[in-house]
C-alpha cells in the first residue's frame, strides 16, 4: 500500500514548502509527480519552480517542455506518472485514482482554507478506508514538519 502523508499548510503557502519538499524527494534519488487541478496552476508552479530560490536548482518539466520519461520532477494536471516517479504530490484539492503507483503520497492542503482542511479530512477518510497507511504532518514554531497523527492499515 502506498504511504499517503497529508501536510497542512499553515506556516508557509505551498509555494515555499512544495520547493522544500522537492529537493528531500530528489535527495533522496526518487523522482516526483505533482498533480495540480489546472493546466494555469501547472504553469504557475513551474514558473515558482524556477525562480523560488536564488541558488536554487530543481530539475523538472512540464507537457509544454516534453520528454516526460527523462524529467526528476513533472508537473501536470492530469492523473499520470509518465516519469515513473517514486512520489506524488496533490495540490490544490487534486485527487488520483492511481495512488498505487506511487509509494509515497504528498497530499498538500491549505489550513487556512476551512474547505480545503474539509476536503483533506474526506480524502483521509477514503485513503484511510482503502487500507493506506496515513501520516498526518505540521510544521512546528522553527519550521520543521512533524508528525501529528498516524494510522496503518
Amino acid at each position: 500500500m502506498t504511504e499517503i502523508r497529508f501536510y497542512h499548510l499553515q506556516r508557509m503557502p505551498l509555494e515555499r514548502a512544495l520547493p522544500m519538499l522537492l529537493e528531500r524527494t530528489l535527495e533522496r534519488g526518487w523522482r516526483a509527480v505533482v498533480q495540480a487541478d489546472s493546466e494555469e496552476r501547472v504553469q504557475a508552479l513551474n514558473g515558482q519552480l524556477w525562480t523560488y530560490g536564488k541558488d536554487s536548482f530543481l530539475p523538472h518539466g512540464t507537457e509544454r517542455e516534453g520528454d516526460a520519461a527523462l524529467q526528476p520532477v513533472w508537473l501536470t494536471h492530469r492523473d499520470e506518472n509518465p516519469n515513473r516517479a517514486n512520489v506524488l504530490f496533490l495540490v490544490d484539492g487534486a485527487e488520483s485514482e492511481r495512488l498505487g503507483d506511487f509509494e509515497i503520497c504528498c497530499d498538500m492542503f491549505d489550513g487556512r482554507d476551512e474547505a480545503a482542511v474539509a476536503q483533506a479530512r474526506a480524502r483521509w477518510a477514503v485513503c484511510k478506508k482503502s487500507g493506506h497507511k496515513l501520516t498526518y504532518w505540521q510544521q512546528d514554531e522553527g519550521g520543521r514538519w512533524q508528525i501529528k497523527a498516524e494510522e496503518n492499515a
